[in-house]
């Protein structure tokens, strides 16, 4: 059978599963082979009925030897009682609502049965088991064996699926549960022939399995360690995929061209001596990073990581006036208009009209220079070379916005821009052919076409194992530490019963003066119904965001019933850009006391003022980004807190904030959340096209470097994998498929 086969093909398939499995994923042969188990039930050993315990998950095997149906009203409700019986013994089992069973398995028939052992006053049962019938051949050596007084039934039937050896779990959706998908999975493991792309050195080296037996293995193993080497092998695979697809992109993007742009020391060092604070050591070497590269004559591609508030857009600025002077210019893209706006404001604050011509560009403002211009007349501008740096949101890849010399794109929490809006701005930004100026800092050759230096800047620490396989073919700045002076923030946690005395306190800081943010974890609250657009695990999730308070139910709660003697505001994503800016400047202006927000404040808000961060429902986010909300907080001399309220007082659930009442380094949070929750959810790649064991296996430090040395020798031995065809068109696949937003 061919793998890349539609699942339609399949015998057992009908319309109605179609859809169903297509929810999962599943769409070929291939797709649902891959569908791997997240966990495995083990019924290896078969027990004697007399054997068995109350609270046991267990395998039993006997025959069926007495079974009746009965309904019982007014419930509706249908309950099917039998008695299985091997030579040691008999238990009862029953079933709920499922009457057909007692057609299935008629008295006489030898069953395997699955599941929990119970005790009531009657004695031992067990409830809904997982059953299988046992073929006509082996059920004839256990009559044989039943004969025997007090014999072991030993019949384990290569056929069964369900109730015998490490039976498989998978993730599953609404009308596709696991039974189903191990009837379909099964029966193709003996008739499926798949190519590996690994080659056969590689597997030999690191005493893999090849990719027939591991994929058998992975469904059914015989045991636990063999279920881990087929999991190996797979992820194994999927980070040689990454490493190659990373060395590849680095190799590509060296060949091209960019403005070389030469590091004026002099310059940099007046300029730096200028502002109104020290950098740190952290912001001296990651400056110096950044003009080493962009004086390449290849684009440089770099990953700025920071933490909140650690000072990287005053990195980027020196960067951008280095390449003013030298009389090119600067995209400076973000995801918010809010964030736009400080941005404008805290880099002309620092520049200077003088040294630097910066221009604002959103879909709701246009300014240069602290002046509001025409939308049409900033466009011009930006043509005709005169604006040095453009600081923008969305607006600035529109079709109609041309740059004329543009030589470096920054693009701030970078995974928050798709795909297609970086192409985007890369085809609007190649300078054309530039034969009619040449700056005279900068070299270039005649009529050559060039791609921009590319800055991403992140305040989402990104753990070690993601930076050397999501980011690896990016280079990568670090500022750990802290400007001068910032006064650590205290954290506290907050349980349900001690929330008055939250309020108390946040009142208490009013008075002082400041200012406090209240963040909820969703927006409104509405029909969970409504909400669910998929099924099975997400659904869950979805009912339990839909039951997290929102920002509307937050924000009359607390202007109403708690602190109705002060004012309050509220902020989310449904408000247009002009309302979220003016609530914004007047808070940042002291008009309001209190400001309700969803997630939109973590990225990028400063208000100095503000002292208190009061996170509501803190157990529904990740660590990474609790730390964000906390460093919106804590931006002036005034000593700030952050309370991490709880709407439960589950210990265990408590336990994983606990991390940040300890500790306020993001990279240490960021290491600590990724082996929480997993890489594919720390990061957010739930669409990212990759499977969900590539995707974990990105906390594996060893693999990793594994993997990592591996491609490299291949990329040496052979750059263009033309002696590996089947590894590479694997990688030409796996790079349509994944992709990080």
């Amino acid at each position: 059978m061919d793998p890349s086969l539609s699942i339609e093909k399949l015998k057992n398939v009908g319309p109605r599963n179609l859809s169903r499995l297509y929810n999962l994923g599943i769409k070929t042969l291939k797709d649902l082979l891959w569908h791997f188990p997240v966990r495995y039930e083990d019924y290896t050993q078969t027990l004697s009925i007399s054997n068995i315990e109350p609270g046991q998950k267990v395998n039993v095997q006997g025959q069926i030897v007495q079974i009746n149906s009965r309904r019982i009203f007014p419930r509706r409700m249908s309950v099917t009682n039998a008695i299985v019986q091997d030579s040691t013994g008999a238990v009862k089992v029953v079933w709920f609502n499922q009457p057909y069973i007692e057609e299935t398995l008629p008295e006489g028939t030898f069953v395997s049965l699955a599941g929990k052992v119970n005790l009531d006053k009657h004695g031992l049962y067990l409830s809904s088991p997982a059953y299988e019938k046992i073929v006509n051949n082996e059920s004839g050596a256990m009559k044989q064996e039943s004969g025997i007084k007090d014999s072991q039934p030993t019949i384990h039937n290569s056929s069964l699926k369900h109730t015998s050896g490490l039976v498989p779990v998978y993730p599953e959706t609404e009308g596709v549960t696991s039974k189903y998908l191990r009837f379909l999975i099964k029966p193709l493991l003996k008739t499926i022939k798949l190519n590996d792309p690994l080659p056969p050195a590689i597997l030999q080296k690191y005493n893999l399995p090849q990719i027939d037996e591991a994929m058998k293995t992975i469904h059914y193993p015989l045991d636990p360690g063999q279920a881990d080497l087929a999991k190996e092998r797979f992820a194994f695979e999927d980070l040689l995929l990454f490493q190659l697809k990373a060395l590849l992109e680095r190799r590509k993007l060296n060949q091209l061209k960019s403005i070389s742009i030469k590091f004026d020391q002099e310059f940099i060092k007046d300029f730096i001596s200028k502002l109104p604070f020290e950098l740190t050591k952290d912001q001296k070497i990651a400056t110096l990073e950044i003009l080493k590269d962009i004086e390449k004559s290849y684009p440089m591609n770099r990953l700025l990581e920071g933490d909140v508030g650690s000072g990287k857009t005053v990195v980027a600025l020196i960067a951008a006036m280095q390449i003013a002077k030298a009389g090119f210019q600067t995209v400076f893209m973000v995801p918010t208009e809010v964030l736009a706006n400080q941005h404008f404001k805290t880099v002309s604050s620092l520049a200077g009209q003088d040294l630097l011509r910066v221009g604002l560009l959103t879909s709701s403002a246009c300014k240069l220079n602290g002046s509001d211009f025409k939308r049409s007349e900033l466009k011009k501008e930006i043509a005709d070379g005169g604006v040095d740096l453009i600081i923008g949101t969305h607006a600035v890849i529109q079709k109609d916005v041309s740059f004329k010399n543009l030589a470096m794109v920054v693009i701030d929490e970078q995974h928050r821009f798709g795909i297609q809006q970086r192409a985007a701005l890369v085809k609007n930004s190649n300078p054309q052919i530039l034969n009619d100026k040449q700056a005279p800092n900068s070299q270039i050759g005649n009529s050559q076409q060039i791609v921009p230096h590319l800055l991403s800047m992140t305040a989402t620490p990104i753990p070690r194992t993601l930076a050397l396989t999501i980011y690896g073919d990016l280079d990568i700045s670090l500022i750990k530490e802290k400007p001068k002076n910032r006064q650590k923030i205290i954290t506290k946690i907050v349980s349900p019963s001690k929330v008055k005395e939250a309020y108390r306190f946040v009142r208490d800081e009013v008075a002082k003066g400041r200012q406090a943010f209240v963040v909820c974890p969703r927006i409104e609250v509405s029909d969970p119904r409504k909400e669910i657009k998929v099924s099975g695990e997400r659904s869950k999730m979805n009912i339990l965001w839909a039951d997290v308070k929102a920002v509307e139910e937050e924000y009359q709660k607390l202007s109403g019933s708690v602190f109705p003697e002060l004012q309050v505001a509220m902020l989310h994503g449904k408000l247009k850009s002009k309302e979220k800016d003016e609530i914004m400047k007047k808070f940042k202006d002291g008009d309001f006391d209190i400001l309700v927000s969803t997630s939109v404040i973590e990225v990028g808000v400063d208000v100095p003022n503000a002292s208190i961060m009061m996170i509501e429902s803190a157990e529904r986010f990740g660590l990474a980004q609790l730390h964000q909300f906390r460093g919106r907080v804590g931006r002036s001399e005034h000593q700030s807190y952050c309370l991490l309220i709880s709407s439960t007082s589950d210990k265990s659930v408590n336990q994983r904030l606990k991390a940040l009442e300890e500790c306020d380094d993001g990279f240490e949070l960021a290491e600590k959340d990724m082996s929480i929750r997993g890489p594919g959810e720390f990061f957010g790649v739930k669409q990212s096209g990759i499977p969900d064991l590539g995707m974990a296996s990105l906390a594996n430090v060893d693999l990793i470097k594994k993997a990592r040395l591996e491609a490299r020798l291949l990329l040496k031995e052979n750059p263009s994998l033309t002696s590996y065809p089947l590894l590479k068109d694997r990688l030409e696949s796996f790079q349509k498929l994944t992709h990080f937003e």
